[in-house]
C-alpha cells in the first residue's frame, strides 16, 4: 500500500443509530484511497489518553452498518475546552486541555479529524479547527435540529421507534378508557413528537415551539368523549413547556455541562390531566429506547453517504466544513455557518403542523 493520509474519526454527544454506518463508510472510502484510519475512543478523551486510539481496517468494520450504538464509544462530557479533572486532593475542577489535544493530534502525525456529532460536538470541532486541527464535520442528532442540513441520521429511526410505541398504546388505552401520555426526546425542537404523533394518530402533541395551555388540552380530551372516544393519546416532547411556566427538568447536569437534564414533562401533564378531568391517566417515557437498535434504511443510507462524502471533502482539502444533506445531493457547509446558523425548530406555519391541525390534533394552544 502506498503511503497516504492518516485520518482520525471520533463521536461526540449522545449515541444515534447510524454511527457505525458512518464509521464503516469512512474506513472503506479511505482504504480505497490508500489512507489509514484511526478511531478515537470516547470522543476527545481518546486524544488525551492516546492508548484509546485504535487502527481501523476494513476487516474491523465490515458489515457493522446495521448495528446500533458505536464501536468507538461516545460521551457528552468530553469537551476538551471544559474538561472535568480530578486533582491530587480528590477535588474535581474544570480545565481547558485543548492544547494537549492539539499537541497529541500533531504528535501522532494525523492529517485530519472527522468529527461526528450534534451542535455541541461540532462547536468543539470548530474550535479545534481554529487551533490548527484540520476538521471535517458529520452531523448527528436524533432531534433533527441542525439548521445547516435537511436531515440528520438517527432521526428517522427515533421517529419509527416512537411511532411503533404509540401504535402499541392505542389498544391498551382503548381497553381501559385511559389517557396515555408518551414522553419522547426533543430538547429544543419537536420534530420527533410531531412526526411520530401524526403517524401514530395521537390526539394531542406538545412541542417546545408551542407553549401549551392545560385547560385547552383537557377540553380537547373531553371533547373526544362527545364523539364516542373515551381514551386519548398525548405525545409530549421533553422540552415542551406550559404557558407562563418554565420547562420541566431534573436540575443541572454533571459537572462540566451547563445544560439542564430534561425529563418529567410526561408525568407532569399526566397528573394535571387526571386532576382536571378525573380520567385514569398514565405516562410513559420512551427515553433511550429511541436511540437504540438498528438504523432504518433511510438512516443507514444517509450515514453511509455522509461518511463517504466526508472522505471526499478531505481529498478536496475542504477542511473546516461539515457534510450536509441538500436533496438530492450531499454538500459541504462551512462549520462557521453551522455554528452560527443555530437550531432548526418546527415551522409553525409549515405543512406538517397545518396537516396535524386539519385532522384535529390539539397542540394545547
Amino acid at each position: 500500500m502506498a503511503k497516504g493520509l492518516k485520518i482520525a474519526i471520533n463521536m461526540g454527544g449522545g449515541d444515534a443509530p447510524g454511527l457505525n454506518a458512518v464509521t464503516e463508510a469512512v474506513v472503506l472510502s479511505a482504504f480505497n484511497r490508500n489512507w489509514e484510519v484511526y478511531g478515537i475512543k470516547n470522543s476527545y478523551e481518546g486524544l488525551l489518553d492516546t492508548d484509546e486510539i485504535i487502527r481501523l481496517t476494513p476487516e474491523k468494520v465490515w458489515h457493522i452498518s446495521s448495528l446500533g450504538g458505536t464501536i468507538l464509544g461516545t460521551t457528552n462530557k468530553g469537551n476538551p475546552f471544559a474538561m472535568p479533572i480530578t486533582n491530587i486532593a480528590g477535588e474535581t475542577e474544570i480545565r481547558d486541555v485543548s492544547d494537549k489535544v492539539v499537541e497529541n493530534f500533531k504528535r501522532l502525525r494525523l492529517d485530519c479529524l472527522i468529527a461526528v456529532g450534534g451542535d455541541g460536538s461540532l462547536k468543539i470541532a470548530y474550535d479545534l479547527y481554529k487551533k490548527g486541527i484540520p476538521v471535517i464535520g458529520v452531523p448527528k442528532t436524533i432531534d433533527n435540529d441542525l439548521a445547516a442540513t435537511v436531515a440528520t441520521f438517527g432521526f428517522d429511526t427515533a421517529v419509527s421507534i416512537a411511532t411503533e410505541a404509540i401504535d402499541r398504546l392505542h389498544p391498551t388505552a382503548k381497553s381501559h378508557d385511559r389517557v396515555m401520555v408518551v414522553e419522547v426526546m426533543g430538547r429544543h425542537a419537536g420534530w420527533i413528537a410531531l412526526n411520530s404523533g401524526i403517524s401514530g394518530e395521537a390526539d394531542v402533541i406538545l412541542i417546545p415551539e408551542i407553549p401549551f395551555d392545560l385547560d385547552r388540552i383537557c377540553d380537547s380530551i373531553m371533547g373526544l368523549e362527545l364523539q364516542g372516544q373515551r381514551y386519548a393519546i398525548v405525545v409530549a416532547a421533553e422540552g415542551a413547556s406550559p404557558k407562563g411556566g418554565g420547562r420541566i427538568d431534573k436540575g443541572k447536569g454533571e459537572m462540566g455541562r451547563q445544560d439542564v437534564v430534561l425529563g418529567g414533562i410526561g408525568d407532569f401533564v399526566a397528573r394535571e390531566i387526571s386532576a382536571r378531568t378525573g380520567k385514569d391517566t398514565r405516562s410513559l417515557v420512551l427515553g433511550h429506547l429511541q436511540r437504540g437498535g438498528s438504523p432504518t434504511t433511510f438512516d443507514r443510507l444517509l450515514s453511509i453517504r455522509f461518511g463517504a462524502a466526508a472522505v471526499r471533502l478531505i481529498a478536496e482539502d475542504k477542511f473546516g466544513s461539515m457534510v450536509a444533506l441538500d436533496p438530492p445531493n450531499i454538500k459541504a457547509v462551512p462549520l462557521e455557518e453551522v455554528i452560527s446558523g443555530g437550531l432548526k425548530g418546527v415551522p409553525l406555519e409549515g405543512d406538517t403542523v397545518r396537516t396535524a391541525r386539519d385532522v384535529g390534533i390539539c397542540f394545547g394552544d
